[in-house]
């Protein structure tokens, strides 16, 4: 039997409306019909807000059921844009077609200014008062935000250069917002002991993009907690820790009721868990990242110790951080005599080592070297942080392949949020914004700060002012852009073209070409130095500029590169630079890429269609 044919909600209404038409009485009919009748065929189905609007033109009655604050347009705001209804609350007033006209426009004014970033910084690092449109917006900057993301949600493999500009602002708002988060934070009494907030602000700024709320982080500690309740019940249904209501602060005065937290607790998360050290991969960014440490259940100690340390304090036993050299542990008093304790009247825990209870001898024996008194001392949030960022500092600066040092330029900025007048930091982070060519402006107001505070700093200062002034005074000169075309006699060598996916012959990486020129442009240092010489057409051949799927980038000579006859997509963070779209075999050169190479498209099309397409053909 053949299904019937079903109507949506706006043929239905219009047909209602159709029918009354002929006279008044059949639009009684139609405005007679219940409320919620009528409110459930407006809220169903694709309706857009140009047929709410045309419906509310009908009548009074339709109108009033199309009230701005009413569940129509509420329903209408929530099917555009589903993730911001998180940001209400049900029990206040909303004006929802008001709403929907701002977040509308936002988006609107969002997509202009994606759109006009490869324009006005294709040649360039978007500069720090790059984003100054995006900071004087109207509206909320939620809005704006949502727009981003869905940018960078749309499906397949087009609108590249939107997504990569739209990452690219979508990590600046967040992290200007985090920071500023972080030092209102630190501005809190060293008494205050949210080290658990803390870390969720160094996970957030290093992880902009994703989905990090210390909401979301405490309710997986919540999960856990039950999990530990559920096994102290087995140990001592009367226990007071099973009585504890969420998010009050409680503690159990009984050392040994402490201890059985801990056995519950140890037998958890270690042994239900399997919660470990990470000591396989002990210099990984991901283990000081808590969402990364709960999800993946391991870290290293300090992590650890955060972990342990807030359940601990969930179930009511105070535990304290202590910032050992080498090893972050934990403290466990086991005096009641608070007025005159040493560092003999603690158990020493660490969590790394699946809560080991050790003593001060053993802490040494842990390490491999006697310390001093001070070290077992408890730890404020600041000194904790501090810490964190600092080991992630040192993991920035080993960085290899990672050629935006995303990693170190992060740490550098929550360390100086921190501790602003660090000499050596500063100089570091000037350093590195000087290697890799952006932000002059910014590098000149940190020589400025460092000048100020320590002038014995002249000599690396005036040496870093002088070589950016140079560089500034260089891109003032530039002139228009360069355009290279395949059909001019002095590039007739040129074999291959923008948006090829190639493969080294030598290296057997996989690759696309992005730029070319007709020989080496590089200095004789660089071919010197990489051995250019003894390649057989040695420098006198056309070189190309590629993104490598490893993340780097790199100049390769044309007698090293050759087709790739099974193309695929280069994971590369630049791409959405250069190109706008991926086919399956090439990449498309967005508009500011084709305008420097203007016949090189062309030319794609006849490589694809003369190598892929015969194999396709062979290979049936």
């Amino acid at each position: 039997m053949a299904e019937a044919a079903v109507d949506s909600p706006m043929e239905v209404v219009q047909a209602v409306v159709d029918e009354a038409m002929p006279d008044e009485a059949g639009l009684g009919c139609l405005v007679s019909l219940p409320g919620e009748l009528l409110e459930y065929i407006l809220c169903s189905g694709p309706l857009a807000a140009t047929d709410i609007l045309h419906v509310a033109s009908t009548c009074r009655r339709l109108r009033e059921l199309c009230q701005s604050s009413g569940k129509v347009w509420k329903e209408q705001f929530r099917v555009r844009w589903p993730s911001l209804m998180n940001h209400y609350s049900p029990t206040d007033y909303v004006n929802w077609l008001e709403e929907y006209k701002v977040r509308q426009k936002s988006g609107v004014e969002a997509r202009k200014i994606v759109a006009s970033f490869s324009k006005r910084f294709f040649s360039e690092h978007v500069p720090c008062n790059g984003f100054s449109d995006i900071e004087t917006l109207e509206g909320p900057e939620i809005f704006f935000e949502d727009e981003l993301v869905c940018i960078l949600n749309m499906e397949g493999r087009k609108a590249l250069t939107w997504k990569y500009y739209a990452k690219k602002i979508l990590y600046y708002l967040r992290q200007q917002k985090i920071l500023n988060n972080l030092k209102t934070f630190l501005q809190h009494s060293d008494d205050y002991e949210s080290y658990l907030e803390g870390a969720v602000f160094i996970d957030q700024y290093c992880n902009p993009l994703a989905e990090i709320t210390l909401k979301d982080t405490q309710a997986q500690f919540d999960s856990i907690v039950e999990l530990v309740r559920k096994a102290l019940r087995g140990l001592n249904s009367r226990h007071p820790s099973l009585t504890f209501r969420a998010g009050r602060s409680s503690m159990v005065r009984e050392l040994d009721l402490q201890g059985q937290v801990l056995e519950a607790m140890n037998y958890v998360l270690y042994d239900q868990l399997k919660f470990k050290g990470n000591r396989m991969d002990y210099y990984n960014a991901l283990n000081l990242y808590m969402h990364q440490v709960l999800t993946r259940r391991t870290g290293i100690p300090i992590s650890m110790s955060l972990v342990y340390m807030t359940i601990a304090r969930q179930l009511g036993v105070p535990l304290e951080p202590v910032n050992f050299p080498s090893h972050f542990l934990l403290r466990w008093c086991q005096s009641t005599d608070r007025a005159n304790l040493d560092i003999f009247d603690y158990i020493y825990i660490d969590a790394f080592g699946k809560g080991r209870q050790l003593t001060v001898k053993e802490c040494e024996y842990l390490i491999g070297q006697h310390v001093t008194p001070a070290l077992y001392g408890v730890v404020n949030v600041k000194k904790v942080l501090q810490r964190m960022v600092g080991n992630l500092l040192s993991l920035g600066k080993r960085e290899g392949i990672d050629q935006s040092y995303q990693l170190l330029r992060d740490s550098l900025d929550l360390y100086l949020a921190m501790y602003p007048d660090q000499v050596q930091l500063l100089l570091l982070q000037a350093r590195l914004y000087f290697h890799l060519g952006i932000w002059p402006e910014k590098v000149l107001d940190i020589l400025q700060h460092i000048q100020s505070l320590d002038p014995g700093q002249h000599g690396a200062v005036g040496y870093l002012v002088q070589h950016t002034l140079e560089h500034i005074e260089r891109k003032k000169e530039e002139v228009g852009v360069e355009v290279k075309l395949r059909s001019h006699e002095k590039h007739r060598d040129v074999c291959y073209s923008i948006g090829l996916i190639m493969k080294h012959k030598r290296y057997g990486y996989n690759c696309v070409i992005y730029g070319w020129d007709p020989t080496c442009m590089m200095g004789h240092e660089w071919i010197r130095n990489m051995n250019v010489h003894s390649l057989p057409h040695g420098h006198h051949q056309p070189f190309y500029n590629v993104l490598v799927e490893d993340g780097s980038c790199r100049y390769a000579a044309q007698e090293n590169l050759e087709y790739n006859v099974e193309p695929q997509e280069i994971s590369h963070p630049d791409v959405g630079r250069y190109f706008s779209e991926f086919t399956g075999t090439h990449y498309i050169p967005n508009a500011e890429l084709e305008l420097r190479y203007p016949e090189d498209l062309e030319s794609v099309y006849e490589t694809v269609q003369n190598i892929y397409s015969a194999k396709k053909e062979n290979a049936e």
